[in-house]
């Protein structure tokens, strides 16, 4: 008698299961898992072939497109070899991860001897204005060549060189201006200081590829002038150009009849829009390097006079100047760094500033991170130019500056310049200057202290009983001894070279070896003036805590960070 099971069935009606029926219903279930595991262990053998009716070299063309599009590759677009380091400028594919400076590794290549191999570590990586990055590597040996590699865990992808420059034979940068013009920023032209220059010796040339000088635009040159020459830019520029495969197009100098034209990595792109009203009264610029233990007191200061935004021209830092930029911005300071890696090219740097400045700031100071702006009154920075530009002609403020010695300090002093140094120079130097942008001259040159101005604006001179700078110019040893390193005026000689010795930018009696002398702490100090430290005690010194506004807690940390920073660039002298 066969074994029946009895189940409950749909809508009340009686389903019958055999044992048989069951037993065969779990051979088959059994079967199909341990065919279809196997099927899937072993699926490549099982890779069903696929025809395509494109021809093989179509088929090429098609997979290397996808290649391009899935995996995309960044590459080194150039390079310009400085004097103490190499810039290798890196360009992205669109929504790219960029690198960090722990990815990348700098190699160096003496031909094609693989013995000659040698790899560095970058010093830092900062972001360009094209969406790429700036790697910058140690200073190549001679008779080298850089490329880049990509550490990821036990693997090196190699990023192969590009096209490699000298910098004292370059265009290294440009902007369209507000007229539309071009404003080409160019080493090696070796123009006079202050003077304009013949244009006709010049002309500017754009274009993607310039060895290809069918495809080239010619433009005129409407003034040249120390490093800087403005053209007439091509309507095709303005427009945004062709779309090319090479990228955005490029612009450079030609010397006629001459030694031809200069290699460029300058791509001409706008720095600014105009606004319907400016948005800031007072603006200050500046180029430091290393400056994150004194950017706080210097930004701090000047925005409870009325400075209200701030230009930071980086000329290569390597301390941690962009986390203290960061803070002050946290902070509410209206603070932007732009890196500028060019090396004594203050004047420049200064001219692209004031274009940039000019759509947002009515006046724009230019002046170091060492240097104060006093009033004794107790006024306003804005009062003041307020009553010294009544006429509209007024293009320029100069403002006379008070040279600062160490005051008998041998350490810095914790509370900052303004706290410490209290003895000076008698007799005041050089003026600093407060710009209207609109007053500029075309050529834009500048001496740092004051910019030409065009033919229909004066400047007005403010005496030193209403507003000084106070420059604290010879600091504590361990400080001024930076000023050895590098000088980033043009036209001013570094501290270490023999020649014009003589100078007022030099500090008297010191000579060009960076050896403290023995009774500095002394030097420079024949009037006792307290006035701005009686002033920054009033006004920014906090009640509770007693300290001042820009001194925290972890202050003394981050001062013997920066004197370590000091000590470790004195050995390197």
């Amino acid at each position: 008698m066969k074994n029946r099971r009895k189940l409950s069935g749909v809508c009340g009606s009686d389903v019958v299961l055999t044992w048989r029926t069951f037993f065969w219903f779990v051979v088959l279930f059994v079967f199909s898992f341990v065919l279809f595991s196997t099927m899937f262990v072993f699926r490549g053998k099982f890779r069903p072939v696929v025809r395509t009716t494109i021809n093989f070299p179509t088929a090429k063309a098609v997979l290397r497109r996808e290649s391009v599009t899935l995996s995309p590759a960044v590459s080194i677009r150039e390079a310009v070899k400085l004097p103490e380091q190499t810039l290798v400028f890196l360009k992205y594919p669109p929504s790219l991860r960029l690198y960090t400076k722990g990815d990348l590794v700098c190699v160096f290549s003496g031909g094609g001897d693989s013995s000659k191999l040698r790899k560095e570590y970058p010093t830092a990586v900062d972001s360009d204005k094209f969406n790429g990055q700036i790697v910058r590597c140690p200073e190549t040996p001679r008779g080298y060549n850089v490329s880049l590699a990509v550490s990821r865990w036990t693997a090196d992808d190699h990023i192969p060189a590009g096209p490699t420059h000298q910098w004292d034979w370059l265009v290294y940068d440009a902007v369209i201006d507000h007229d539309n013009s071009t404003v080409v920023f160019v080493k090696g032209l070796n123009l006079r200081p202050g003077r304009v220059a013949d244009v006709s010796r010049y002309e500017c040339v754009y274009g993607w590829d310039f060895a290809r000088h069918n495809r080239l635009i010619r433009s005129d040159v409407i003034s040249a002038a120390q490093e800087i020459i403005r053209c007439r830019t091509p309507l095709t520029v303005l427009d945004g150009g062709p779309k090319s495969a090479h990228g955005p197009v490029k612009v450079s100098v030609r010397i006629k009849g001459g030694t031809g034209m200069l290699p460029s990595i300058a791509q001409p792109g706008r720095i600014i829009n105009p606004p319907r009203r400016k948005p800031f009264e007072m603006c200050v610029c500046t180029m430091t390097r290393n400056a994150a233990a004194v950017l706080r007191e210097w930004v701090m200061y000047h925005a409870g006079i009325g400075v209200q935004r701030w230009f930071i021209y980086d000329n290569n830092s390597d301390d941690d100047i962009i986390a203290e930029i960061r803070d002050l911005k946290s902070r509410g300071y209206n603070i932007t760094r732009h890196f500028w890696p060019w090396i004594k090219t203050q004047e420049a740097g200064f001219s692209n500033c004031a274009i940039r400045a000019r759509s947002d700031c009515d006046w724009v100071a230019f002046i170091d991170v060492d240097e104060f702006y006093y009033i004794p009154s107790g006024q306003t920075l804005t009062s003041i130019i307020r009553n010294h530009t009544v006429s509209n002609t007024i293009g320029e403020i100069r403002t006379p500056c008070h040279s600062f010695g160490p005051s008998g300090l041998r350490k810095r002093p914790r509370g900052g310049v303004t706290e410490g140094y209290t003895c000076r120079v008698v007799l005041p130097e050089r003026h600093k200057s407060i710009l209207r942008p609109e007053a500029m001259n075309a050529t834009l040159i500048n001496v740092v202290h004051h910019f030409h101005l065009k033919d229909t604006f004066t400047f007005a001179d403010v005496d030193k009983d209403v507003m000084v700078i106070n420059h604290y110019k010879y600091q504590v040893w361990e400080v001024f001894k930076e000023k050895f390193y590098r000088r980033v005026a043009t036209y001013v000689a570094d501290w270490q070279n023999d020649e014009n010795v003589g100078s007022r930018d030099r500090a008297p009696g010191l000579g060009t070896r960076p050896v403290e002398p023995p009774d500095w702490a002394e030097r420079f100090c024949e009037v006792n003036d307290t006035g701005l430290r009686d002033q920054v005690w009033e006004r920014f010194k906090d009640n509770k805590t007693q300290r001042l506004i820009w001194e925290g807690e972890e202050d003394e940390d981050r001062v013997k960070k920066a004197s370590l920073a000091h000590t470790r660039i004195g050995r390197q002298i």
